[in-house]
């Protein structure tokens, strides 16, 4: 059984050994879904479980072909493969519900297990906060609806642009706005910040250049529109953890805010910033509970539904 899920940057597929693989595949930039899921396709009748939520993508002049274009992308590699839809079934092909089902996905595995909890799926670009208590007044929500209720905030650990949340810092003293221009990602902040490895950085750099402590800190300094040596280290760094007081506030804040409407019990947490968000919330780490998996949700509980609807083995 595998589990394959479509991200607008990121393509995630559970194999059939149950191992996971991440590639980088932005599809704003004619991302070959196919040619990078064929290699999985060793048994040609092994049963294909997917989600998506790359349709959102602006190369698409709107969702419906998105959907389009990612289905025959991955039928090209796997023929028979089902997709997972906002309505908690598996379609055969296009369908509007099939537009960004993969958080619906990661509720619907945990919520036997974790009844009581809220899960932050905290991803690349991305915080998902689902409340599993609600889980049937879930179904159907699009990602519009989802930012409505305070379900979805759009803020990651690494494509984030930092002047999105954050205005101004202070340096030396001195309250200083910062440019808009895309100069630096949250990415730099958090590798700065000892918060993700260069390993993790699996994301485009701002300058499309390297991925070193020293050049983030030099994106870093150009969000307020400096070069390195005229804030420092000390400069740069100050930008990297206002930004993150920022974002963690934003991202705690709504938490507990679904957790009291609802009246969730616990926290669970999944994706890149599991380990970091799992501390500050004094939460369940899935990644200790699932393994790597929990680094692509999704695909793994995508994988998961299909062989428990179907009976077949995982």
């Amino acid at each position: 059984m595998i589990g394959i899920d479509v991200g607008g940057a990121n393509l995630k597929v559970v194999d059939g050994a149950g191992k996971v693989h991440i590639h980088y595949c932005p599809l704003w930039q004619d991302a070959p879904i196919a040619e990078l899921l064929m290699p999985y396709n060793t048994l040609p009748d092994e049963p294909v479980a997917v989600v998506m939520s790359g349709e959102l993508a602006d190369c698409f002049r709107n969702k419906n072909e998105g959907i389009g274009f990612i289905v025959d992308e991955v039928r090209t590699a796997f023929p028979k493969a089902l997709f997972y839809g906002t309505d908690a079934r598996f379609h055969n092909g296009p369908a509007p519900q099939l537009a960004a089902a993969n958080w619906l996905a990661s509720a619907d595995f945990l919520r036997e297990k974790y009844p009581d909890a809220i899960l932050l799926d905290i991803g690349s670009t991305t915080a998902d906060i689902i409340p599993l208590p609600r889980f049937d007044r879930l179904l159907g929500l699009t990602d519009l609806k989802r930012l409505q209720a305070g379900y979805l905030r759009y803020t990651g650990m690494l494509r984030t642009n930092i002047a999105t949340l954050l205005s101004e810092v202070v340096l030396d003293g001195i309250v200083t706005p910062v440019s808009t221009e895309y100069f630096a990602s949250s990415a730099d902040a958090h590798l700065v910040l000892d918060h993700i490895s260069i390993a993790d950085y699996s994301s485009d750099t701002a300058d499309k250049k390297e991925k070193t402590l020293e050049a983030s800190l030099r994106r870093l300094a150009r969000v307020v529109c400096a070069d390195l040596e005229e804030t420092g280290t000390d400069g740069a760094l100050q930008v990297a953890r206002a930004f993150w007081e920022k974002q963690r506030n934003v991202i705690l804040n709504q938490v507990i805010k679904v957790q009291n409407e609802t009246g969730a019990e616990r926290i669970i947490v999944a994706g890149i910033g599991s380990q970091l968000f799992a501390k500050e919330l004094s939460a369940i780490d899935l990644t200790q509970e699932l393994g790597h998996v929990a680094d692509a949700l999704p695909a793994f509980a995508v994988r998961e539904i299909l062989a428990r609807e179907t009976g077949v083995p995982e």
